[in-house]
């Protein structure tokens, strides 16, 4: 999501006048945008933004913005700590970054713009693509749940949807540039249809399910994802829409957090371990070859060596395809922040190493089975870091998991284009195919990656936001840089 986030401050700044830095230039205008999930996210921005101070010095016209969930949560106090940072934003309002940088400039003043509730959706605003072949794509913002170990709710409000047409429309728009991928994004996205932009769109529990079928009927969309369900909330109609629609990829991240149903309670998780193995069981039983992700929290508050346990337990049965795996971290303004009985660091870290080893030999066996397969590869750029030294390719097969292969006698293989290949080898975190493309075929996508052209949506507008003072002369340069969730 803030990945997302970012590729809509690119647009509404590239809208302004502005254009991206190139790499090792500096830049007239840096933009933080933050998550708060994690402290090491806090941790990370103050850092950053103290390696610029001096640069801010001696370059007083050099402007430093810091927004999204940390400067929603921190607000005023970031200026406390950062007294050199010009504009402070939150997530409610990226859209007035450009204003905010042009009153900061105009009034040699920092200026703080935080809202507390979603005035506009924000995938109406400007957005500069990353990719030319894959693309995200909001379906709602918000969360309506009350995990106690999650600051999300409290920094980007209750869940609002978008009316399904919008939807539609944006994904339409993205293929008719040669996207060939989207990733629907949600907070909760089985809960969509619970809570409209539109007020006169009836709640509609069945409305994702919906949403997945329709994606089916988009010529020239190949591959759908979405992240991130809720167990508690996901429902039989989603796993039949997944293996009745064809372009609908057969990956599924599911966030346990917990094999512990005593912790799980704590948690405010509503599901306890049973129903979410069930869940995973009627995936498998509809589609047998999909990949299944998850969420991992060690360490949470309470947590016993027997509520540890229920967890690897969980996860040994589960035979995750892979986890993001987290040792507990206090959150202020959370409830489970003051409770009492917090885990000792040493006793997370230990039982962090056990899950971690278990979770690797689950990924090596899991992708040991994939050897011999022929897979289909959405070809990557930038997803290898040695594919240089290796003479590899990279790409994703249709279950999410990552390839390296070897492109044999085909030239011209470009990020975007379509391959497939026989796997060879395997690692627990990666797939590797050396006996040469099997098929090769080209894209539109790889086509405008070859050009350097990247789809662009939203709307162009004057004055998003607080009014500005006009467009800015030409900037030399623009960065952005990200802190915690980049």
């Amino acid at each position: 999501m803030n990945v997302h986030d970012s590729e809509r401050l690119s647009g509404l700044l590239e809208d302004a006048g502005y254009r991206r830095a190139a790499d090792g230039d500096d830049a007239d205008v840096v933009v933080f945008n933050t998550c708060a999930v994690r402290e090491n996210a806090d941790n990370k921005l103050y850092g950053n933004l103290s390696h610029l101070a001096p640069r801010k010095q001696a370059d007083p016209g050099m402007q430093i913005a810091v927004g999204g969930c940390l400067a929603q949560k921190d607000r005023a106090s970031v200026l406390d700590r950062a007294p050199w940072v010009d504009v402070v934003f939150g997530t409610h309002n990226i859209g007035s970054l450009p204003a905010l940088l042009d009153r900061a400039r105009h009034n040699r003043a920092a200026q703080v713009e935080i809202i507390d509730a979603l005035e506009e959706f924000p995938s109406d605003l400007p957005a500069a693509r990353e990719s030319s072949y894959a693309a995200w794509v909001s379906i709602s913002v918000g969360c309506n749940n009350t995990c106690t170990f999650c600051i999300v709710p409290s920094l980007r409000g209750k869940e609002v949807d978008r009316r399904p047409g919008d939807i539609l429309a944006e994904v339409q728009a993205l293929v008719d540039q040669g996207v060939l991928e989207v990733t629907l994004l949600g907070q909760n996205v089985n809960a969509y249809g619970v809570s409209f932009a539109d007020p006169e769109l009836p709640r509609d529990r069945g409305a994702f399910a919906k949403l997945l079928r329709a994606c089916g009927n988009i010529d020239g969309l190949e591959r759908v994802r979405f992240t991130s369900p809720h167990p508690a909330e996901f429902t039989d109609d989603v796993i039949d829409a997944m293996a009745a629609t064809p372009n609908i990829c057969p990956q599924l991240h599911m966030p346990l957090q917990s094999g512990s149903d005593r912790i799980l309670k704590a948690m405010r998780r509503s599901y306890r371990a049973e129903k979410f193995l069930g869940i995973i069981d009627r995936v498998r039983e509809k589609m047998p070859h999909a990949a299944i992700t998850t969420d991992l929290i060690v360490g949470f508050p309470g947590e016993t060596e027997e509520d540890f346990q229920a967890t690897l337990d969980v996860v040994e049965r589960a035979r995750f395809a892979s986890a993001f795996t987290f040792q507990y971290s206090k959150r202020p303004g959370t409830p489970a922040a003051t409770l009492a009985d917090q885990v000792p660091p040493e006793v997370v870290k230990e039982r962090y190493g056990r899950l971690i080893e278990l979770q690797e030999r689950i990924c090596m066996a899991g992708n040991a089975e994939q050897v011999g397969r022929t897979v289909e590869l959405l070809v990557a750029a930038g997803e290898g870091r040695k594919d240089t030294a290796t003479a590899r390719l990279t790409g994703r097969a249709r279950d999410g998991r990552l390839v390296h292969f070897a492109p044999g006698d085909v030239d011209g293989i470009r990020p975007g284009d379509i391959v497939t290949a026989q796997v060879t080898a395997a690692a627990p975190h990666h797939l590797v195919a050396d006996g040469g493309v099997l098929s090769h075929r080209r894209t539109r996508a790889g086509d405008a990656h070859e050009a350097g052209q990247r789809p662009v949506t939203g709307v162009k507008r004057v004055g998003l936001g607080m009014p500005g003072l006009g467009r800015p002369a030409p900037q030399p340069a623009l960065s952005s840089c990200g802190s915690g969730c980049s």
